[in-house]
C-alpha cells in the first residue's frame, strides 16, 4: 500500500513538471546605464587557486574580487573561523576588493600564515563565497649529510644508483651530473627513472671513469642542491683497454656473461596504478639484461590510444595525456633481447574528482516568473551534492515559499521582489570538490533601448541586411518592427525578426529604403527607436583590365571603368602585385584607365584596379607581359605573336572518395603566353545531359587537383586552359565517375505558411536543386501545429511543393518546419517558421471620421478605431480613400483620380495627417479597416476644402532671339494655379561666367504671356526666373538662360571613342560652329591623322552691318596708310629742291635775310637756319646741338659730295656716329626719313 502511494506521488510530481511552464531567463546586457540602475547580488570574478603555494621571499597575496550592485563588502575565514584582519598589522585588504596582502617587512614568518582561507562577498541581495584556498609556503630543504662508500659492481651486471632527494614543496626536478658538472649521457642502457634513480641495464668498464652525483632543482627558490657523488668500481675478467672500445663491440672483445631480461622497475610480474581523470598517466618499465633489452608496450583487450599516447626515455616510459575512463585497463610492457623476454602487467584505475555536467548559472527573473537552478556533477566515486544559500546550508536558511528542492534542482515559481539571493552548489568526493555560485535576481524594469538613436544604415542593393535594435526590460518585452510608421509588424516574407531585436531583410531593394521603427513593450511601458535605411547601388567595374603583352619601350594601357552609387564617395586605386602603385612622371592614371609609357621588364606583373566605397568594393586584375624588342633580339623578330593555348591532354581520375576525386592532366602548348588558370567543367547525364557547367578554376601552375563533388551524380570532366590571349579549346572528356548516394544536405528554402481561404493554410517551399537531391526518390516531410499549444506535431510526407492544411480557424498562428528526404535517409530539419491560417473580411468600420485642421496641402484627420477582434486577421492598416471632387478655380479642367493612404496605429484615439493635397480644391474621403487580404465596410464620407496656395510653375517658358538687339520671351499659365492668378513676376540679371549682375524685376497682369527685352550689347547674356502669383505669394520658379549666338561659345575639345569601322557619325555639334577634327590611336596617341577643319550650318543668318566687319575695317586702314606714305614722299622730294651755286665766300656767316642773286637764284640761308633743325636737341645751357642732317656733315665735314656746278647731291644718309650710339633716339623718331625707315 505504501509502495502504491509513493508511486502515485511520483506520478503527480512528474505530471506537475510537465504542465509547469518555465520562463526564459533574462540576459542582462553589459550596458553601463543598465548596470548602474540594476540591483544584483554579488558575483566572485577572481580568486586564487585552491592549492596555493607561495615563495617565502615575497609578500603573500590572496586574491578575491567580486562585482555587484550595491558594491559588495568582503570578509575572510581562516581554518573555518572568522579571520579578523584588523587585529593583524601585517595583513591589509585592498580598497573596493577582498584581496589580502600579507607583508613581512617588519618581521614575521610566512609559515605562520599557512592554512585554509575562504573569502565571502556580500551586499543587500546575497552573499557569495570563494573556493577554500589552501595556502602553503614553498620549501627547499637541504640534502642530508651522508658518506657514500664506493659502489663495486661486476661488468655486465645491472645497477641502480638511488637519488632520494629531500622532500620539497613542490617536489624538485632531479638530474644526474659528474664531478665536471657535465650531464651524464643517457641512452637505451643508462637512464633516469621517474623516481630520480639512475638505472644501468648493464654496467660497462668505462662507466668507472665517471663519478655520479644526483642534483635537485627547486622551482620556486631557483636553487640547485647536489648529493655527494657515487664512485663506481667495475670488476672485469680481462684488463680494460680504451683503444679496444668501439660501438659494434662495446666490451672490446672481452668475454662478458650475457643475461636474460629482468625488471629493475617495477618489481614483480604485476603492479597497480591509480590516475585521476584529465590528468596524465605515466607508466615505467626499466629492464636489466645483456645485451640491453628493448621495451614494447601493449594494452590487453584493446589498442593504445594513438592520439594521446607518447613514448619517452627510449621507450621505457609511456605517457597518456588527458586520461579518460576508457583508458583504464591492463597495460603490458615487454622487455626482450635474443636470450629471452619478460612481461609486466600494470592495472590502471581511473578515478575522477568531481566535474561539471550542468553547472548552475545566474538566473534573472521578473516578478511572477518561473525558473530553476540545476547542479549536476559526475565523478568516481559519484560526488554528493549540497546546496547552500548565502553561504548557509539551504535546510537552515529562511524558508522561501517560491522555492522547492528536487534533488540536484531548485524550482522557483512565481518569484517576488525580495527573493534575490546567491545559491552555492558544492559537489565533492574523496578526490576533490567543486563550488559554484549562482544568484537569483528578481528585477522589474521598464523597456529601454540600448542602441544609438536614429542610426543611419547604408547597405548595398540585393544584399542581406540586418537592422539591430538592442533592448532590455523586465519582464522581457515584446518587440515589433514597423516601416515608415505604417503597416503591421514586419515578420515574414523577406523580413525576419529575431528575439534579440534584430530585423533581417533577406534582399535589400530600393523600395526597402525608409525609416524602420522598433517598439519594445511590456506591462511596465514601452520604448522605441528608429533606424534609417538607405539602399545603395553596388560598386562594380563595368570595363575591367585585360591581360596583355607589349614590347619593351611601348605604351601599355589598362582600362578600369567603374559604376557606383553617386551618393557615396568613391576611390579608385591601382596595385601591382598587391603593392600600391606610386604615380609619378611616368605612370599616369585618369578616371577610366592606367597608362604605362615606355614599359620595361620591371613593369611586368599583375595589375589590380580596386574601386572602394565606405560599404563595398570591387576589383579586377590583369597581367602585363613584357616582350623583348625585336631590334634588340633577332631571335624574337622571327617569332610568332602570342596565341591561345592548346587544350590539356590525358585527363586521369584517381583517389576516388564519396564526395571527391583527383583529376590530373598534362597542359598543352601555351604558345608564348603563359597559362594563368585552368577551368574545370563537368557534364552529368541525369538532370541536364549534354550541358557543360563550370565547376572550379585553378591557378595555371597546377595540373592535379581534388574536385569537390555532389552525391548521386554521374560526372564527366573536361579542362580549358586560359592565358592572356584567350581560352583554349576544351580537352577531351575524362572517364565517367559516379558518386554514391547520400541523404540530403540542404534544408528546403522559402518555407512559409499563409491562408488562401479563411479556413485553410497553404504551406509552400522552394524545391531542392537537382544537384542538391543527393539520391533517388526525393520527398519532403512537413510538420505543423498550433503555436503555444505544446501539442503533438501533425506531419505529412509529400512529393510536391505545397500542402494545404484545411478546416482551420480564422487567422491562427502555426509552427511549421520541413525536412527533405530520399532513399538514403533524412536531411537536416529547418528552423521553426510561424505561419498563419487565412483571413476573413473585417466586420467593423471606423467611426466619427472628421477633419480637425486644413491648410493648402495637408489635412489633420481623426476617427474612432475598430475592435481588433473584428479585423479577423492581422491588422494591417486603416486605409483612407480620398479623391479631388472639384477645384475652386473657375473653368479649371483636371482628371479625377482615386487615391489611398494607409495608417498603422493601435492607439485609443488615432489621428493622422493627409498630405500632398492640391490647394484650393474640394475633397471627399472615407476610411476602412484592412487586414492582409480584405477590407472592412466603409466609414462615413467626409467632405472638406483646401485653402489657396502658391501656384505651380508656368506650363512652358520659351526664349527666342527676334532681332539683333532684343530677346523675346513667351510663357503660358500653370497647369495647377492652386488659387486665383493675379499676375506673373519675371526676375532677370546679366550673367558673365560665375559673376552675375544686379537683378531686375518685371511684373505682368495675368493675361500677359509675352515680353520683349532690348539688349544693350549683343554679347550680353541673361538668366531669367519666371513665376506665377496668387494672393498667397509667388509660386514655383521656371528658370531659363538666354541662348548663344551661332558663333558664340568657348573653345572646347571632346573625345569620341570609336569601336566600329568607318564611316561614323559625330553628333551633338553646335550649329554654325567651326570644328577641327583628327583621328588618333587609342593605344598610341602619337599615331594620328592630319587635322581636318569643317563648319556646321547656321540655324539662321544674322543681319550683317558692313561697318562692323573686320575685313572692311582692315581695308580702310590699309588705304589710309598708303595715302600717308605718299604724302610723306612728296614732302621729302619738295624739301630737297633743285641745284644751288657754290658761294665764293662760303666761310662768311649767313645773313639773317635772304639775298637774291642777279641770276635769280637764292643763297642757301634763311631765318630758319638760326633755329635748331627738326630732330636736334637743345642743351641745358640753351646751346643748340648740331643735327645729324646739318651741312657740316655733308659739306664742310669732308664727307659730303657736290656736283660740278656746286649743287649738293640730293641724297640723305643716316650717319651712325658716337651721338647716336649714346642714346639720341629722338632725332630719328621725329625725322620724316627715319619714320619711313622704321615702317620699311
Amino acid at each position: 500500500m505504501m509502495m502504491q502511494g509513493r508511486q502515485l506521488a511520483l506520478a503527480l510530481m512528474l505530471l506537475h513538471l510537465l504542465l509547469w511552464h518555465e520562463s526564459v531567463t533574462i540576459e542582462v546586457p553589459q550596458d553601463p546605464k543598465i548596470l548602474a540602475d540594476l540591483r544584483q547580488p554579488p558575483t566572485i570574478t577572481k580568486q586564487s587557486v585552491k592549492d596555493y603555494i607561495v615563495d617565502p621571499r615575497d609578500n603573500i597575496i590572496i586574491e578575491c574580487e567580486a562585482k555587484g550592485n550595491p558594491v559588495p563588502t568582503f570578509s575572510w575565514r581562516r581554518n573555518g573561523k572568522f579571520f579578523n584582519i584588523g587585529k593583524d598589522p601585517r595583513v591589509t585588504m585592498r580598497k573596493r576588493s577582498g584581496t589580502l596582502e600579507i607583508g613581512f617587512r617588519n618581521g614575521g614568518r610566512p609559515e605562520d600564515y599557512e592554512g585554509e582561507y575562504q573569502c565571502f562577498s556580500g551586499n543587500d541581495h546575497g552573499l557569495a563565497m570563494s573556493n577554500k584556498i589552501l595556502l602553503r609556503v614553498s620549501k627547499a630543504p637541504l640534502w642530508p649529510k651522508e658518506v657514500l662508500e664506493p659502489v663495486v659492481v661486476t661488468e655486465g651486471s645491472s645497477l641502480v644508483l638511488p637519488c632520494n632527494p629531500p622532500p620539497g614543496l613542490p617536489p624538485p626536478f632531479t638530474f644526474w651530473m659528474n664531478s665536471m658538472m657535465s650531464p651524464i649521457p643517457q641512452d637505451k642502457r643508462v637512464s633516469k627513472g621517474l623516481n630520480g634513480d639512475l638505472y644501468f641495464s648493464n654496467v660497462m668498464a668505462q662507466d668507472a671513469q665517471n663519478d655520479f652525483s644526483c642534483s635537485a632543482r627547486f622551482l620556486f627558490t631557483h636553487t640547485i642542491q647536489q648529493k655527494n657523488p657515487f664512485t663506481l668500481k667495475v670488476f672485469t675478467n680481462d684488463p680494460y683497454n680504451d683503444t679496444s672500445y668501439n660501438d659494434s663491440d662495446p666490451y672490446g672483445g672481452r668475454k662478458v656473461v650475457e643475461s636474460t631480461p629482468t625488471f629493475l622497475s617495477p618489481l614483480g610480474s604485476e603492479s597497480a596504478k591509480m590516475v585521476l581523470r584529465d590528468e596524465q598517466l605515466l607508466l615505467e618499465c626499466i629492464a636489466a639484461g645483456l645485451p640491453t633489452p628493448t621495451t614494447k608496450w601493449f594494452k590487453k583487450g584493446g589498442d593504445l590510444p594513438g592520439r594521446k599516447v607518447k613514448f619517452e626515455n627510449y621507450n621505457k616510459t609511456m605517457k597518456i595525456i588527458n586520461v579518460s575512463e576508457e583508458d583504464a585497463g591492463e597495460y603490458v610492457c615487454m622487455a626482450n633481447n635474443h636470450l629471452g623476454s619478460i612481461r609486466h602487467s600494470i592495472f590502471v584505475q581511473v578515478k575522477a574528482a568531481p566535474y561539471w555536467l550542468d553547472k548552475p548559472t545566474n538566473l534573472v527573473l521578473a516578478p511572477e516568473e518561473n525558473g530553476r537552478l540545476v547542479c549536476r556533477a559526475n565523478g568516481n566515486p559519484k560526488p554528493s551534492i549540497q546546496w547552500l544559500v548565502n553561504g548557509l546550508p539551504i535546510d537552515s536558511s529562511v524558508p522561501d515559499p517560491s522555492r522547492q528542492m528536487m534533488g540536484d534542482t531548485i524550482i522557483f515559481r512565481s518569484v517576488q521582489m525580495g527573493s534575490s539571493a546567491v545559491y552555492q552548489c558544492n559537489a565533492s568526493n574523496q578526490h576533490g570538490y567543486l563550488l559554484a555560485n549562482a544568484f537569483v535576481s528578481v528585477i522589474d524594469m521598464r523597456p529601454r533601448m540600448l542602441g544609438p538613436k536614429n542610426q543611419l544604415i547604408k547597405v548595398i542593393e540585393n544584399n542581406r541586411t540586418f537592422l539591430d535594435c538592442p533592448f532590455f526590460g523586465s519582464p522581457f518585452p515584446e518587440l515589433r518592427w514597423f516601416k515608415n510608421g505604417q503597416g503591421s509588424g514586419l515578420d515574414g516574407g523577406q523580413y525576419r525578426a529575431y528575439m534579440n531585436g534584430t530585423l533581417e531583410i533577406k534582399r535589400a531593394r530600393a523600395e526597402d529604403e525608409g525609416t524602420y521603427t522598433c517598439v519594445a513593450s511590456s506591462i511596465l511601458g514601452m520604448a522605441e527607436n528608429q533606424v534609417r535605411l538607405e539602399v545603395k547601388e553596388p560598386s562594380r567595374i563595368v570595363r575591367a583590365p585585360e591581360h596583355q603583352s607589349a614590347i619593351r619601350g611601348s605604351t601599355a594601357r589598362f582600362d578600369c571603368k567603374v559604376k557606383f552609387d553617386p551618393s557615396l564617395p568613391v576611390t579608385v586605386a591601382w596595385t601591382k602585385d598587391d603593392k600600391p602603385i606610386y604615380l609619378g612622371w611616368r605612370l599616369r592614371k585618369d578616371e577610366e584607365s592606367l597608362t604605362i609609357p615606355n614599359i620595361n621588364e620591371g613593369d611586368e606583373g599583375i595589375y589590380t584596379c580596386t574601386v572602394k566605397t565606405e560599404i563595398d568594393q570591387d576589383s579586377a586584375s590583369a597581367r602585363l607581359t613584357v616582350l623583348e624588342e625585336a631590334s634588340l633580339n633577332p631571335s624574337v623578330s622571327s617569332a610568332l605573336p602570342p596565341d591561345r593555348p592548346d587544350p590539356p591532354m590525358d585527363l586521369e581520375l584517381s583517389d576516388p572518395a564519396a564526395r571527391s576525386v583527383r583529376l590530373t592532366w598534362i597542359p598543352g602548348n601555351d604558345h608564348r603566353s603563359p597559362v594563368t588558370e585552368f577551368l574545370v567543367q563537368f557534364e552529368e547525364d541525369r538532370w541536364e545531359p549534354g550541358r557543360w557547367q563550370d565547376l572550379a578554376t585553378y591557378p595555371g601552375d597546377l595540373n592535379s587537383v581534388i574536385l569537390q563533388l555532389t552525391p548521386f551524380v554521374n560526372y564527366q570532366f573536361r579542362v580549358i586552359s586560359i592565358n592572356a590571349v584567350g581560352h583554349s579549346e576544351p580537352s577531351h572528356p575524362s572517364p565517367k565517375y559516379q558518386t554514391s548516394s547520400a541523404a540530403p544536405d540542404v534544408i528546403p528554402r522559402g518555407l512559409r505558411g499563409w491562408g488562401s481561404e479563411k479556413d485553410n493554410m497553404e504551406v509552400t517551399w522552394e524545391p531542392l536543386l537537382d544537384l542538391e537531391k543527393n539520391g533517388p526518390n526525393l520527398h519532403y516531410c512537413v510538420w505543423w501545429r498550433r503555436k503555444d499549444s505544446d501539442g503533438e506535431w501533425n506531419n505529412v510526407t509529400i512529393i510536391g511543393l505545397k500542402h494545404v492544411v484545411r478546416n482551420t480557424e480564422t487567422y491562427v498562428p502555426y509552427e511549421i518546419k520541413i525536412q527533405a528526404r530520399n532513399e538514403l535517409g533524412a536531411g537536416p530539419e529547418s528552423n521553426v517558421v510561424i505561419g498563419y491560417s487565412g483571413e476573413d473580411k473585417p466586420t467593423s468600420a471606423p467611426t466619427e471620421l472628421h477633419v480637425s485642421k486644413v491648410d493648402s496641402s495637408k489635412a489633420n484627420i481623426q476617427w474612432k478605431p475598430v475592435d481588433q477582434v473584428s479585423v479577423r486577421g492581422e491588422f494591417k492598416e486603416y486605409r483612407l480613400y480620398y479623391w479631388r471632387e472639384s477645384s475652386h478655380v473657375p473653368g479649371l479642367v483636371f482628371r479625377k483620380e482615386n487615391k489611398t493612404k494607409g495608417f498603422y496605429t493601435t492607439v485609443a484615439e488615432p489621428s493622422a495627417i493627409l498630405s500632398d493635397l492640391v490647394p484650393f480644391s474640394r475633397y471627399k474621403m472615407f476610411m476602412v479597416a484592412a487586414n492582409n487580404r480584405y477590407e472592412g465596410p466603409p466609414s462615413n464620407t467626409v467632405e472638406f476644402s483646401t485653402k489657396e496656395g502658391v501656384p505651380d510653375a508656368p506650363s512652358f517658358f520659351r526664349i527666342k532671339r527676334r532681332g539683333f538687339d532684343s530677346i523675346h520671351l513667351e510663357w503660358d499659365k500653370p497647369l495647377e494655379p492652386n488659387g486665383l492668378l493675379i499676375g506673373y513676376q519675371l526676375k532677370y540679371q546679366t550673367a558673365n561666367g560665375s559673376r552675375q549682375g544686379r537683378p531686375r524685376l518685371e511684373t505682368f497682369l495675368p493675361n500677359v504671356t509675352e515680353f520683349t527685352l532690348r539688349l544693350p550689347d549683343r554679347s550680353t547674356r541673361y538668366n531669367f526666373y519666371l513665376s506665377a502669383l496668387t494672393q498667397v505669394g509667388a509660386g514655383e520658379i521656371f528658370a531659363e538662360e538666354s541662348p548663344f549666338f551661332a558663333n558664340e561659345g568657348d573653345k572646347t575639345m571632346k573625345t569620341v571613342r570609336v569601336t566600329q569601322q568607318p564611316p561614323i557619325t559625330v553628333a551633338d555639334l553646335i550649329v554654325g560652329a567651326k570644328y577641327h577634327l583628327r583621328v588618333y590611336s587609342h593605344e598610341l596617341s602619337s599615331v594620328t591623322s592630319k587635322s581636318v577643319t569643317f563648319e556646321t550650318k547656321a540655324a539662321y543668318i544674322d543681319q550683317v552691318d558692313i561697318a562692323t566687319q573686320g575685313w572692311f575695317i582692315g581695308l580702310m586702314c590699309a588705304i589710309a596708310l598708303i595715302i600717308l606714305i605718299l604724302l610723306i614722299v612728296c614732302f621729302i622730294k619738295r624739301s630737297r629742291g633743285g641745284k644751288y651755286p657754290v658761294r665764293d665766300k662760303k666761310d662768311l656767316p649767313l645773313d639773317a635775310v635772304d639775298h637774291k642773286d642777279p641770276d635769280g637764284s637764292f643763297d642757301y640761308h634763311s631765318d630758319e637756319d638760326n633755329k635748331p633743325l627738326q630732330g636736334s636737341q637743345t642743351s641745358l645751357e640753351g646751346n643748340v646741338k648740331e643735327s645729324d642732317d646739318s651741312l657740316v656733315d655733308y659739306g664742310e665735314g669732308g664727307d659730303g659730295q657736290f656736283n660740278e656746278d656746286g649743287s649738293f647731291i640730293g641724297q640723305y644718309t643716316v650717319k651712325k656716329d658716337k651721338d647716336e650710339t649714346e642714346g639720341n633716339e629722338s632725332s630719328e623718331a621725329t625725322s620724316p626719313v627715319n619714320a619711313i625707315y622704321s615702317l620699311a
